[in-house]
């Protein structure tokens, strides 16, 4: 696609994902508000509990305090503007704005998927060496690997806002750019720009499908030698206790995973921006909304406290 004169590197962006839908915009309000605070309260909460009752000091549960904290930003970045936007007649949002979203959503988003990972092996040493687990996962290793799925997400994005830069955007008369989603994600960006992607979409395939596979290897490669070991367990107590304590974990990596692979690595051709539209909104609402919930009714420690 050809960028015509009026293409420009700072348009205003229409985010119009939900200007089709047959639910009326007060419904929607009204649900994502719900969801929204339902997602606040839960994290909260979770993470109160953590810092307060000694029963939770422990590595998993200082993971998972990790994870709610990263849920709650994920949440904040795009709900609350969603929320403006369903009752303005004008869903605005100038170009500056759309990429410290664009930063943020990534930041948290990816620190999400690599906390998880870390959980993974958290579960690993717990399940396999328990009687070294205490040692091996102690709060700095904890600490140091929350940090580093930090650090790798900053680096992450800064890299992906960089290749956004240089494109332009065509658009109409007034200089808006229509974009059929509510937030300024990667995919929508990339289809409504003028300019030549494929420097953008080989950085999603390669270096995100990277740091896609690494997380998945560790949490593959962890649940085998975890089936393994309980396989090996001589008591069906023991092997019921082992599988439970997985459980809540395993839901939310396949919710997780399986909706980013959905939407970011998949052919442009493949799916349909509605398609994209739902499977964002299971990512960005609903497992922030969830993971405190599975968490906390599949785990006794944490619904006594």
């Amino acid at each position: 696609m050809g960028c015509t004169p009026n293409a420009s590197h700072s348009p205003v962006f229409l985010l119009l994902g939900f200007s089709r839908a047959r639910i009326s915009p007060n419904l929607l309000f009204l649900l994502f508000l719900a969801i929204y605070l339902a997602t606040i309260m839960g994290n909260v909460t979770l993470v109160l509990l953590i810092s307060r009752d000694s029963r939770l000091h422990s590595p998993m549960y200082y993971l998972l305090r990790g994870l709610s904290v990263t849920d709650m930003g994920l949440s904040t970045v795009t709900l609350p503007q969603l929320l403006a936007h369903l009752v303005s007649n004008y869903p605005a949002i100038p170009a500056a704005r759309c990429l410290a979203q664009f930063f943020f959503f990534y930041a948290f988003g990816v620190t999400d998927t690599l906390v998880i990972s870390v959980m993974a092996l958290d579960r690993y040493v717990a399940i396999c060496d328990p009687l070294h687990y205490h040692s091996v996962m102690n709060r700095r290793l904890c600490a140091r690997l929350l940090a580093l799925s930090w650090m790798v997400s900053i680096v992450h994005t800064m890299l992906h806002v960089g290749l956004l830069l240089p494109l332009y955007w065509a658009g109409d008369a007034k200089g808006s750019v229509n974009l059929p989603h509510f937030f300024c994600d990667h995919r929508p960006l990339l289809r409504a720009s003028c300019s030549d992607i494929h420097s953008n979409e080989l950085a999603i395939f390669l270096e995100g499908g990277f740091l896609m596979l690494g997380p998945c290897a560790l949490i593959v490669l962890s649940y085998v030698r975890i089936g393994a070991t309980i396989l090996r367990l001589p008591s069906a107590a023991g092997r019921h206790r082992a599988v439970s304590t997985c459980g809540s974990h395993l839901t939310m990596v396949g919710f997780l995973y399986g909706t980013i692979i959905w939407v970011y690595f998949q052919p442009s051709s493949q799916n349909s921006q509605e398609q994209d539209l739902v499977a964002s909104v299971m990512y960005t609402a609903i497992t922030p909304l969830a993971n405190p919930f599975v968490y906390s009714l599949r785990n006794k420690d944490v619904k006594s406290a």
